[in-house]
C-alpha cells in the first residue's frame, strides 16, 4: 500500500500535505508550510516552486486554480 502523503487522505485540499501526509513521509522532516517571508524555508521554497511551474507545467495547468502547484504556492503565500 502506498504512503498516505501519495494518497487523497495525505493532501490538503488547500493545498500541500496535511498532518497526515508530512507523517506518512518517512525519512523526511517535513514542517507545515511558512507565510513569514523573513523564513529562508519560505524564500527557498517559493523560488523553487515557481521554476518548476514555469519549466515543468503546461500551459493550461499553469493557469488552472486549481492546480496542486498553483495551490501549494497560495498556501505559501508565494
Amino acid at each position: 500500500m502506498t504512503q498516505a502523503w501519495q494518497r487523497k487522505e495525505g493532501k490538503n485540499p488547500n493545498g500541500g500535505l496535511n498532518d497526515k501526509g508530512r507523517k506518512s513521509a518517512k525519512g523526511h522532516h517535513l514542517l507545515p508550510p511558512t507565510t513569514n517571508t523573513h523564513n529562508s524555508r519560505h524564500k527557498s521554497f517559493c523560488a523553487r516552486m515557481r521554476g518548476m511551474k514555469t519549466h515543468l507545467t503546461s500551459s493550461k495547468t499553469a493557469h488552472d486554480p486549481n492546480s496542486r502547484i498553483n495551490k501549494s504556492l497560495r498556501k505559501w503565500g508565494c
